[in-house]
């Protein structure tokens, strides 16, 4: 009679059972303690052999809590690893918080526990499950510690990885396969190869998990020697690399940016008739995408649609990232709009291929459809989609709209990164938005970003483009390990405030530290060097250039020097070195020459200049405008307004001068013939104001350039006031 009561009461939880599983219902309405325990016991066991959805699987776990069988160990971890499988290690931690301390005598509880928060990249607490573990006195075994060693890997920290080796030494698993596998790959995220090849070398049986382990160790520290090295020894000692070992050393190589060498082990992977996987194939198109030329990344998207591996999402992505890399936005167009499936990646690799290519607003519309999405609730964008978008606006001068993008970033709650801040910080040295600039310095300093190097350059370039010198140095001060960039910014940021001296000091303080100078310490002390009159200096520097230093001077070189003794006045010489350059003098080198002609009013060396200046193949419009300066200057009405008309002609316009001010953490920006501004009287007002102090002072402004002259189609003179 009990037999068939049990039965029918199985059967009447399974038809409740099966007709929920479509509406979601309760699985089971109610159920409580009897003498059926174990056959509910049992009943529980075949539901969680089921395919349960993660709201099914919330209700046997409250079931399992009215019913007490949540002390049952092996049930117990079986609902842990279903909650893993959805990715819930919030229930699964719940489910096991719930279980009395006396139910925690069972490994494995511990090993669920831990598999469900390691599997899900939840490290850290799957350390201090461990050490929970230890102090109920609970021992591990051999699944138990290759989970906690690949925690610490991710943790890092070397001596808290020491001590768990011990604890593998002393409970006797030194020799233990899968274990000393683990320690050999946690040794090499931690950059320990040789604490790894130690242990390696000590192994009494190695699998080709061993040998792969070590592999995979080389290429994360880009050791590719060493990674050769061992895929040598592993076929001298007569076992045969498999795919993943293939991929590995690939995946080595690649991070190593030995470009070519990649390609060549892929050739030589498919003429040993080697299987090409996936992975393989993701690992050669990224290196395709850094190399000159779209062609070899064509051949692998061949290869990719023979081998029929265009159904592998991270492929297509892959594919996506090498056409946009060659600005083959067509192609990485198609390939996004014909994938079935998407992730967040697909979508943030079409969105980087546009911005880096220059092309802000597509960008901001693929954007735009991401942040629509609503089949996909989790695809949403992140901080690598906003990034772009924001990097893309400020790498083509938008900075307004920049910032706009960083403010609905934040209200969006996503977390900057280092290339955010960078970006933005960018866009603040160029708007001179010094508030913004500080909020984002406090901003890297609650989340320890101003300890890298980007970032810590970034804020240096910020504040001293801003004229924040003092805090400009404090930062510099504070960065660990500064490079060639830090001192730059620095430099840079002196001169173009006019501050010489200061720029040169940094100049010599930098030679003292050691750090050897590059072009662009060179153009940033001899510009500064112009702006300050420093003649003989900025000689002298020009001079160690190339004696000392070994660096070829380029054209940015000599429109520096061409710029310092021009404003010198040594218009002569001045000329004389344009004249006698090695290399074809371009638009800036002859502008540099005669805005110095401008300056004296030398118009025997600008007719000169000017000759040279029509002969350009130049969209830039200051040069000309310089030249039909000089003319009007000289009351050469006819000849300054054939310049601008030829100027014209070309279909070359000038871009309008622009000045901005931040108040109040606005932009406020102002350009030649823009009057919409609000408070614009009250603008002027002051600006007469100052006119009469200068007056006032004896200040006499150069007049001669208070009205200038134009041709317009209809050849008529009109006067513009400037």
């Amino acid at each position: 009679m009990l037999k068939n009561a049990a039965s029918e009461r199985f059967l009447s939880l399974s038809r409740r059972f099966t007709s929920s599983s479509s509406n979601q219902s309760p699985i089971i309405t109610s159920l409580s303690l009897s003498s059926h325990h174990n056959e509910l016991l049992h009943f529980f066991d075949a539901l969680l052999q089921r395919s349960l959805t993660l709201h099914q699987a919330r209700q046997l776990h409250s079931q399992f809590i009215v019913t007490t069988a949540h002390h049952s160990p092996f049930l117990a971890s079986k609902l842990i690893a279903l909650y893993s499988r959805f990715g819930s290690v919030s229930d699964a931690r719940k489910l096991f918080d719930a279980i009395p301390i006396e139910g925690l005598g069972n490994i494995l509880l511990w090993n669920s526990i831990l598999r469900a928060n390691v599997s899900n990249g939840y490290y850290e607490y799957g350390v201090k499950v461990y050490v929970k573990m230890r102090k109920f006195g609970f021992l591990p075994d051999g699944f138990t510690l290759p989970l906690v060693i690949r925690a610490c890997g991710y943790v890092g920290g070397y001596g808290l990885c020491r001590v768990l080796h011990c604890h593998v030494l002393e409970m006797g698993f030194r020799n233990h396969l899968h274990v000393v596998n683990e320690l050999v790959g946690m040794y090499g995220k931690l950059d320990r190869m040789g604490d790894a090849r130690q242990l390696f070398d000590g192994m009494l049986v190695r699998s080709i998990v061993s040998w792969n382990t070590m592999v995979s160790g080389h290429a994360l520290n880009r050791d590719s020697v060493g990674a050769c090295r061992i895929f040598k020894r592993m076929e001298l000692e007569g076992l045969e690399p498999n795919p993943v070992t293939w991929t590995s050393l690939l995946s080595c190589n690649a991070r190593c940016g030995l470009h070519d060498e990649t390609l060549e082990l892929f050739k030589l992977m498919r003429r040993r008739g080697i299987e090409v996987s996936a992975e393989a194939l993701a690992v050669v198109l990224s290196v395709c995408a850094d190399m000159d030329g779209v062609d070899r990344g064509k051949e692998i998207h061949v290869y990719v649609i023979k081998g029929g591996y265009e159904d592998y999402l991270f492929v297509k992505n892959a594919l996506i990232g090498t056409y946009g890399k060659h600005e083959q936005l067509g192609d990485a167009h198609k390939i996004f709009y014909d994938m079935k499936t998407k992730n967040l990646v697909s979508w943030n690799a079409l969105i980087s291929s546009y911005a880096e290519a220059g092309l802000y607003n597509e960008a901001y519309v693929i954007f735009s459809e991401l942040e629509k999405l609503d089949s996909h609730p989790q695809v949403r964008p992140n901080v690598i989609s906003w990034s772009a978008v924001i990097g893309g606006f400020a790498s083509k001068g938008h900075g307004e709209e920049s910032l706009i993008l960083f403010r609905r970033m934040q209200l969006a709650k996503v977390m900057s990164n280092c290339v955010t801040i960078c970006s933005v910080l960018s866009v603040c040295a160029e708007l001179a938005a010094l508030s913004l600039g500080r909020e984002l310095h406090g901003y890297a300093i609650r989340t320890m970003m101003d300890e890298n190097i980007l970032v810590g350059n970034g804020l240096i370039n910020m504040y001293m483009k801003c004229g924040g010198f003092k805090e400009g140095h404090l930062v510099f001060d504070n960065i660990k390990g500064r490079d060639i960039i830090s001192w730059n910014s620095l430099i840079g940021g002196y001169g173009m405030h006019g501050l010489g001296e200061n720029a040169v000091k940094t100049f010599d303080e930098m030679i003292k530290a050691g750090m050897k100078p590059d072009n662009i310490t060179f153009v940033a002390v001899l510009s500064a060097c112009s702006h300050a009159g420093l003649v003989s200096v900025g000689r002298d520097l020009f001079d160690r250039m190339v004696t000392e230093f070994k660096i070829e001077p380029n054209v940015e070189h000599y429109s520096c020097m061409v710029d310092l003794l021009g404003r010198a006045g040594l218009l002569l010489e001045a000329s004389d070195m344009v004249r006698n350059m090695p290399i074809e003098p371009n638009e800036c080198v002859w502008g540099a020459l005669l805005n110095s002609c401008r300056m004296y009013k030398d118009t025997d060396i600008a007719e000169e200049t000017a000759s040279h200046i029509a002969t350009l193949k130049s969209e830039v419009t200051g040069s000309f405008m310089l030249l039909s300066n000089i003319y009007a200057a000289s009351g050469r009405w006819e000849d300054s307004a054939r310049v601008r008309v030829s100027a014209k002609t070309k279909g070359l316009k000038k871009i309008a001068g622009q000045s901005w001010i931040e108040v109040r953490k606005k932009v406020y920006t102002f350009s030649a013939g823009n009057v919409i501004h609000l408070g614009l009287d009250q603008v002027y007002g002051i600006l007469e104001e100052l006119a009469l102090q200068m007056t006032s002072e004896s200040y006499k402004p150069n007049s001669c350039f208070s009205q200038q002259c134009i041709k317009d189609e209809e050849s008529e003179l009109l006067l513009v006031a400037i």
